[in-house]
């Protein structure tokens, strides 16, 4: 499930974990039962709970985390150059939809 940091569900966790939004630029992932994770940790744990062969890219969890967000930082910093950007937002699906906790 998903929630933007703005939802309440969010704010809870930035109050739970006193997360400085001003300082987070990327992805959190929080588990009760396995905490939180930003970044390139983040990114490799939801991409363990998608189908193959995407799974695989866990295997990069063995590389230094410092090592790992600096590629993470590197492709966000150029995504839009390589990948384009759209000018207008998609709008999600009702499938989609219920994947966000508000």
């Amino acid at each position: 499930m998903f929630a933007p940091l703005q939802s309440e569900v969010g704010k809870q966790i930035i109050d739970k974990f006193n997360i400085d939004t001003n300082q987070v630029d990327s992805i959190i992932l929080y588990n009760p039962e396995k905490g939180l994770h930003n970044k390139s940790t983040a990114a490799l744990k939801v991409a363990s709970q998608l189908g193959f062969p995407t799974n695989l890219m866990t295997v990069f969890l063995i590389v230094p985390n410092f090592i790992r967000n600096w590629v993470y930082d590197f492709i966000a910093k150029n995504r839009y150059k390589w990948y384009g950007k759209n000018d207008a937002c998609m709008i999600p699906t009702p499938e989609l939809k219920r994947k966000f906790l508000e």
